[in-house]
């Protein structure tokens, strides 16, 4: 027996169109767009779904996508991920914020993902600017509302870019003196300090004089890293080996709130035109990142503890890092000084700011002296 025809579903020329009157809707004309009964049935079912819901509940509004973004960074982004999210969301939206949330889904996204991966970006950063997306979409299918209907019906799958993960590259001594060689002063301090200390990029840009706590036991200090700053939400301690020791001397007294500035103004990023054209002259694939990962890798061939290399590292562990005694402090410390022990061959670059000041131009901009 052959199936039955949905009632006001009709098929004119090659096209099957609706034609309907719904209760509390009125009469609803619309081509369905297929050829195929199956699919146009399929649609059928939906637009009379949705037809029906905004009867009872009310039209749902017309928003765009640079919108929602806008009331996802205002309302919803953790603090300390705003910088990141904005970020990331302005890489996109130049392309699709324009759109309707409605029409946000993988064809959509398509093009953008395509001419990220042309402008060489990576699967990682890709899938982390379209992670936003998802979030945005959800937000919209599940908690905004005008009145009592969603922005959004459902949210759509959105497909992440398949490749490998790029792998860490933890710098060798001669690497880390070449790639230091070629930064301009003021950033060759951050990356010294960096690579000492394995900050991420947010934490060492948003490094304040203020969180600086003097150990009087042993005659040194540690920096407090508030927990609305680090990745896991909770408070990090910094302990300085001799070199971060050095480069935090150079920046004293510099007249900001922040450690490190440039021009008397905080620097935003490590990662900027400056360090990705340095890194290109020293002929090295290294990231920020990487800095990071080159003062994990030293711990841990320095013989440190997994525990330690956590606490030293901010990872989440469930120990109270902030709360360490002296001599807790103090096996902290010999182990991010046990990583000093091979600067001896290379040259590291620790300027005063005095003599930055009485140094030439050319100096200056450069910032060369041994550690």
């Amino acid at each position: 027996m052959a199936k039955r025809k949905r009632p006001g579903l009709r098929k004119k020329g090659r096209i099957w169109h609706i034609e309907k009157v719904i209760s509390g809707y009125g009469r609803f004309r619309e081509s369905t767009g297929e050829t195929d009964y199956g699919r146009a049935e399929r649609y059928f079912d939906k637009r009379v779904e949705e037809l029906r819901e905004i009867s009872v509940y009310g039209e749902r509004p017309k928003v765009t996508l640079n919108e929602a973004a806008e009331r996802f960074l205002r309302e919803e982004c953790p603090p300390k991920s705003v910088e990141r999210a904005g970020y990331a969301l302005a890489q996109l939206l130049p392309a699709v914020g324009h759109l309707l949330i409605e029409d946000v889904y993988d064809e959509t996204l398509r093009p953008f993902k395509d001419a990220r991966r042309e402008d060489g970006v990576t699967p990682g950063t890709i899938n982390k600017e379209l992670a936003y997306v998802r979030r945005i979409l959800i937000l919209a299918a599940r908690r905004w509302r005008t009145g009592r209907q969603t922005w959004l019906a459902e949210a759509p799958l959105i497909s992440m870019v398949r490749g490998k993960a790029r792998k860490p590259y933890p710098l060798e001594w001669k690497e880390q003196a070449r790639l230091l060689g070629e930064l301009p002063g003021h950033l060759e301090r951050m990356a010294l300090f960096d690579v000492n200390t394995g900050l991420r990029q947010s934490e060492l840009c948003g490094l304040r004089w203020s969180w600086e706590v003097q150990v009087p036991e042993l005659n040194a200090s540690v920096f407090i890293l508030p927990e609305d700053l680090t990745k896991n939400g909770e408070e990090r301690i910094v302990v300085l080996n001799r070199i971060a020791r050095g480069v935090l001397e150079s920046q004293r007294g510099n007249g900001s709130d922040f450690v490190f500035t440039y021009a008397g103004h905080p620097l935003t990023r490590l990662n900027n035109h400056a360090f990705r054209k340095a890194r290109q002259r020293a002929g090295l694939p290294v990231r920020v990142h990487d800095l990071r990962h080159t003062f994990g890798h030293r711990l841990r061939a320095a013989g440190v503890s997994f525990e330690d290399r956590q606490d030293l590292l901010g990872h989440k562990s469930g120990r109270i890092t902030t709360h360490y005694s002296a001599p807790d402090v103090a096996r902290l410390q010999d182990a991010v000084d046990s990583i000093c022990e091979q600067t001896r061959a290379t040259v590291l670059r620790v300027v005063s700011q005095e003599s930055v000041k009485n140094a030439p131009v050319a100096v200056r901009q450069k910032g060369s002296a041994l550690a």
